[in-house]
């Protein structure tokens, strides 16, 4: 079972600016079989582990859009009655677990729940899915496997950073997919 990050940066380290825009991403072109693509990646992933703010992001941006995934999702949240309580009615079969995570422990608890419900699925991987404070949290615990990153060809300055840890990568493959280019790297432990 693997536990990876899985995400898009601007060139500069940021994932979105500092009000949480991503029409630098969105307006990309990429090949959505390509190398990178979600649904390459996806194939294998049998559990998501979410920050609070993505979710909010895609209740905010997603309004009316059936729920993306199929797989169980653990929203980690300091506010899970707000959370739950504002999910768009589009979402009510998803299964959306919303739980508190706020110490060690309870993030620790929350990856073998992920871990469990993956295998029951005959799937391999956990996705860590946006954050990269949620990221560093589950690399933090040695619980960080791999790091995905697709680079769009633009920088934003300031914003919400890919990873802010300290952390140590071997670069295991690069690719391209139209605009971006895609890195694949194992954490080293």
């Amino acid at each position: 079972m693997t536990t990876t990050y899985y995400t898009a940066s601007s060139l500069d380290g940021f994932i979105a600016t500092e009000d949480h825009a991503l029409d630098w991403l969105l307006s990309r072109d990429i090949d959505p079989d390509g190398l990178g693509s979600n649904a390459a990646f996806l194939a294998d992933v049998g559990a998501l582990l979410m920050g609070a703010s993505t979710y909010g992001w895609l209740v905010e941006h997603g309004g009316g859009e059936p729920w993306s995934y199929a797989v169980p999702t653990w929203v980690l949240t300091h506010r899970g009655d707000e959370l739950a309580a504002g999910r768009p009615e589009a979402w009510a079969g998803a299964d959306i677990r919303f739980v508190a995570a706020d110490d060690d422990a309870a993030l620790s608890a929350v990856h073998v729940e992920a871990v469990a419900a993956a295998a029951a699925l005959a799937r391999t991987g956990v996705w860590v899915v946006g954050g990269g404070e949620l990221a560093g949290r589950v690399a933090d615990l040695g619980l960080l496997d791999h790091v995905v990153l697709s680079y769009a060809p633009c920088t934003l300055g300031s914003g919400a950073p890919v990873l802010p840890r300290r952390l140590e990568l071997a670069l295991r493959e690069t690719g391209r997919n139209r605009d971006f280019v895609v890195a694949t790297y194992d954490v080293v432990r």
